[in-house]
């Protein structure tokens, strides 16, 4: 299983895809995942560039995996339909010329904190719908559209989702797990790993922290091997996959309140049982223990771009020796 890096982590240094793949080689990593480019540098990226970046990856032994693919077909500000074929044939094309099977899906964020958003079966009807009628052209260009784990739907959902789609593991739809953002959705990563684990296919290795407070749970990530989530137990199931699955950390600052004392909001988490919240509660413990300890503590969006480049560095060697453990 190799290890590198998702561009995201080092987005406040504005650098081109070209120097995010040289600053991963020249810091140990073995590949990175491209899961978005600003617009100003999505612009630049022609096929000539994506050949580039191909070159540099072969010569230098590392992976590829591409980003840009949506699966909810509206506007997420507003809710209008969005016609997100062209997008994700767009997403292919790119990803077939860099020679990576792997595009990863983000469409919305924290869609159920909303009270206008649609419900969540609307969603899955519609994404249901239009993912369908994609299928064919995702696979003539054999790649994967690997939906994250976002703030978005749970395991449970995306399940249903792809029994919807009449999908199958490793065919044109599958999972990249974002270990830190189940606990943000109310899930044990560990747990919610397990269910999805067939489907997996591209991963963004976070460690991550939860805190009870009187607005409810806190999610924050925190550097590798720093905080609740057992990376060391997912990682060792990911491994027994039948495909190669790269190890992409995504890192960065910010925190979500998960307002779990709100009836209406838990409500729209009904695949949530008492074992897995009790799971929650144990880490929301532990997290409060390494606070109060000084192990641990919320990194603010703000502060980010001064310690982005050595906490990433510090992610890959953690994560290497994570894996020899």
């Amino acid at each position: 299983m190799r290890i590198g890096i998702d561009n995201y982590g080092l987005y406040p240094l504005e650098l081109s895809p070209l120097k995010i793949l040289q600053w991963a080689k020249d810091n140990g990593a073995e590949g990175v995942h491209f899961s978005g480019l600003t617009y100003k540098k999505r612009e630049k990226v022609d096929e000539s560039y994506l050949k580039e970046l191909a070159k540099f990856a072969a010569s230098n032994n590392m992976y590829l995996e591409w980003g840009g693919g949506e699966h909810i077909p509206y506007e997420t500000s507003t809710w209008k339909k969005k016609d997100i074929f062209s997008v994700n044939l767009k997403a292919a094309k790119e990803a077939t010329v860099l020679g990576t099977r792997i595009i990863r899906s983000c469409s919305g964020g924290l869609i159920r904190w909303h009270r206008e958003s649609p419900m969540t079966e609307t969603l899955l009807e519609e994404m249901a719908k239009n993912l369908s009628s994609q299928k064919q052209m995702l696979k003539d260009h054999n790649v994967i559209l690997a939906i994250e784990t976002h703030f978005e739907f749970t395991t449970h959902e995306q399940l249903r989702l792809f029994d919807m789609c009449d999908a199958e593991p490793g065919d044109y739809l599958g999972i990249c797990l974002d270990t830190m953002n189940l606990l943000t959705m109310l899930e044990d990563p560990s747990e919610a790993a397990e269910r999805i684990l067939p489907w997996v296919v591209s991963t963004h290795i976070k460690d991550g922290g939860l805190l009870l407070t009187s607005d409810g749970f806190i999610s924050f990530p925190t550097e590798i091997n720093k905080g609740v989530i057992n990376l060391k137990q997912i990682i060792e199931r990911i491994s027994l996959l039948p495909w190669e699955v790269n190890l992409s950390i995504e890192d960065h600052g910010g925190s979500f309140v998960l307002p779990v004392f709100d009836s209406l909001f838990l409500s729209k988490f009904p695949d949530l049982t008492v074992q897995e919240f009790a799971s929650l509660l144990k880490m929301a413990d532990k997290t409060a223990d390494a606070v109060q300890k000084g192990q641990l503590a919320i990194v603010e969006r703000e502060e980010w771009p001064e310690i982005c480049e050595a906490r990433l560095k510090q992610d890959i060697k953690a994560l290497k020796e994570l894996i020899k453990s």
